[in-house]
């Protein structure tokens, strides 16, 4: 396997063999474009909701069980929001479209941020460089968010109308693409796009991956890590948030559940991708988002447990992940 993947460009280009090796497999081109497609733009929401346990996970060192609450929230946000903005959601106008679902988003993010700076102060501060305390805190926050889902939107599934402009899909010969799928993927694209420079090349990134790596040199120069460690949980949960906020578009149909069942392909991204590294989020969000779709189609029943036997590959072969930023 190794020898496969360096003589086709290295672990980068494991997206790209996974689709040539669906292409025959599926049988069909037009279903194969609609499968990937389809996969991708799975890949893109859930790398939305990863990176940002990757970059707490990994860079911050803490082990948060309540990511899925963010996403949850976000899930909530997103959806009262477009059910306020119903007479933009079902206008024939592409402005006010855009405007209803980056509304959406905006709300959902900006809850992110804010409850990501509450919860890192008051819950996860305390507990730092503490991993089991991390765990047990972690998880009952997560029950108490469950249970404001629960008192604030109820427990019956919430409806998430879709913009015009994002319904339906686009025909291209005999393949069928759905609109929305594309939208989520290029938004997820962009904000890969975003997070890579700002951690690559420009100074708070610098900082904060020197920070990680010696905390006590970068605070005798003069830097406040903490307010970077802060910075990056807010921006995760903000992330968290969005990438709930599309998935629930992408469903059209959420629970009070929603963020719990997400979290298991969570993790398994951060894991198989490599703690601290967008591009490994990246790389582990396409492989879960594409093989899920074409597994589903090919072998149904093995549907559920394609991920689990795709991350047992993976740390076989490369134990810290495909691309970690850290090593043990």
């Amino acid at each position: 396997m190794r020898d496969l993947v360096n003589r086709f460009g290295g672990v980068n280009a494991l997206p790209v063999i996974l689709m040539i090796i669906a292409l025959p497999l599926v049988g069909s081109f037009p279903t194969w474009v609609t499968l990937t497609v389809a996969g991708l733009a799975m890949g893109m929401m859930i790398f939305l909701m990863a990176s940002g346990l990757s970059l707490v996970f990994g860079l911050m060192d803490v082990l948060n069980f309540g990511h899925s609450a963010f996403i949850s929230f976000g899930a909530f946000i997103a959806a009262t929001v477009l059910a306020a903005l119903a007479a933009w959601v079902s206008a024939d106008s592409f402005v006010l479209n855009l405007a209803a679902i980056f509304s959406a988003i905006a709300a959902a993010a900006l809850f992110g941020l804010l409850a990501g700076w509450f919860f890192e102060q008051v819950i996860i501060k305390p507990v730092y460089r503490d991993h089991l305390r991390q765990i047990l805190i972690t998880m009952g926050a997560l029950i108490v968010a469950e249970q404001l889902i629960l008192m604030i939107w109820g427990g019956n599934p919430v409806a998430v109308p879709r913009p015009q402009i994002l319904s339906g899909s686009l025909i291209i010969g005999d393949v069928s693409i759905e609109i929305y799928r594309i939208f989520a993927f290029l938004l997820g694209l962009a904000v890969y796009i975003a997070l890579y420079v700002t951690l690559k090349r420009t100074r708070i990134g610098l900082l904060i991956r020197a920070g990680v790596e010696n905390r006590e040199m970068v605070e005798a120069l003069g830097f406040k890590v903490d307010r970077l460690f802060v910075a990056v949980f807010m921006t995760g949960s903000a992330l968290a948030a969005m990438g709930g906020a599309m998935w629930a578009g992408y469903q059209g149909l959420i629970s009070p559940a929603l963020g719990g069942e997400i979290m298991i392909l969570v993790f398994i991204v951060v894991i198989i991708g490599g703690l601290g590294s967008i591009e490994g989020s990246l790389l582990g969000a396409l492989l879960v988002g594409l093989l899920g779709n074409y597994v589903a189609f090919i072998f149904p029943k093995l549907s559920l447990a394609s991920n689990m036997v795709l991350m047992m590959a993976i740390l076989l072969w490369r134990p810290w992940g495909l691309r970690p930023a850290v090593k043990p």
